[in-house]
């Protein structure tokens, strides 16, 4: 699925320069901080609010160049435009950034029109105030503006400001996810579409087919919902567990939607079947924890909170895998061809 990235759901990676800040709790175990301290000689130089980030070269500013070029023989192979996550070691929308580097940044998204630039932020709320800073009246046709959610709290503070600032693609990435989050009334349903974002599946379904087609003729820079979700657990060292049930609700919840879903990883932690179980070294079966239908995750009977529960296992990402109830999720919105 990626040609110049190991991310599931682009085929580039960009960085316009490097180090960030915390600012939630899915950024406690940050792979981007231990990766800049890695190379910092164990202390992560570009991350904090004192600290200095580290714009990129002039040779790496011009690959999106490249691969703009690339256009016609990427459609060809693979009949869609090709996907480019900005900044995957940073934020795009970060307070301590140079304007003037932002500004670079959206002169070069302008200069590549083949290209689709995905800008994921934990700091959706900068946005609007950011691009006027540097003269920019509205997101250009090419960028898909997404936001990190990583709980319910996340999730009500954050969407509704994604949602508020005008875009082809709006979308979350939800990893790591921490607890069970429900988007539903962010997301219009399949049909009914025009009684707004809290009809039921039910009425949704008997509406019939064609409501489909409708909601599809709103999507716009001024069309108000969510258009894909991304599901992750969390890997790394020190990476918690995720209850298989969180993802499975928000798969169900962007089904009964028409929300494209893509479930990207289950991360470190991953539920196993008795057979697979009996091949897990000693050490690993003792540090299980269980996970339960009703969104409970922790240490306890299995038949407690209200069903049987299952336990998840510390696997490690490669093992785990994404198969999610014995398939790939690997769905993209509209807007992707």
């Amino acid at each position: 699925m990626s040609e110049n990235s190991k991310i599931e759901w682009t085929d580039h990676t960009f960085n316009p320069w490097e180090g960030c800040q915390k600012v939630g709790p899915g950024c406690d175990h940050c792979y981007a901080e231990a990766r800049n301290a890695r190379f910092g000689g164990g202390t992560a130089v570009n991350w904090g609010p004192s600290a200095p980030r580290r714009r990129t070269s002039a040779a790496n500013w011009r690959k999106p160049l490249h691969w703009n070029a690339m256009h016609g023989n990427f459609l060809y192979q693979h009949g869609r435009r090709q996907r480019v996550f900005c900044a995957s070691l940073a934020d795009v929308f970060d307070n301590a950034v140079d304007p003037a580097w932002r500004a670079d940044l959206f002169a070069l998204i302008k200069q590549t029109p083949n290209l689709d630039w995905l800008l994921l932020t934990k700091r959706i709320g900068n946005v609007p105030a950011m691009l006027a800073e540097i003269g920019i009246e509205g997101l250009p046709w090419n960028v898909w503006l997404g936001a990190t959610i990583v709980n319910q709290a996340e999730a009500d503070r954050d969407i509704p400001k994604l949602l508020d600032v005008p875009a082809r693609v709006r979308f979350l990435s939800m990893e790591p996810l921490l607890g069970p989050v429900d988007i539903r009334p962010y997301m219009w349903p399949v049909c009914g579409w025009w009684k707004g974002p809290h009809n039921s599946y039910r009425e949704a379904k008997a509406a019939g087919a064609e409501c489909g087609l409708k909601r599809q003729a709103l999507v716009s820079a001024h069309a108000r919902f969510v258009d894909w979700v991304i599901v992750g657990g969390e890997s790394g060292h020190g990476a918690r567990p995720m209850n298989p049930w969180w993802a499975r609700s928000l798969r169900d919840q962007c089904e009964a939607a028409g929300t494209k879903f893509l479930f990207k990883q289950w991360g470190e932690w991953t539920e196993q079947t008795p057979e697979q179980q009996k091949q897990l070294p000693g050490s690993v079966i003792m540090k299980h924890v269980s996970a339960w239908p009703d969104g409970t995750l922790g240490h306890g009977d299995f038949r407690e909170n209200g069903g049987y529960g299952r336990p998840v296992f510390p696997v490690g990402k490669k093992a785990a895998g994404r198969l999610l109830d014995g398939r790939t999720h690997d769905e993209f919105p509209r807007g992707a061809a």
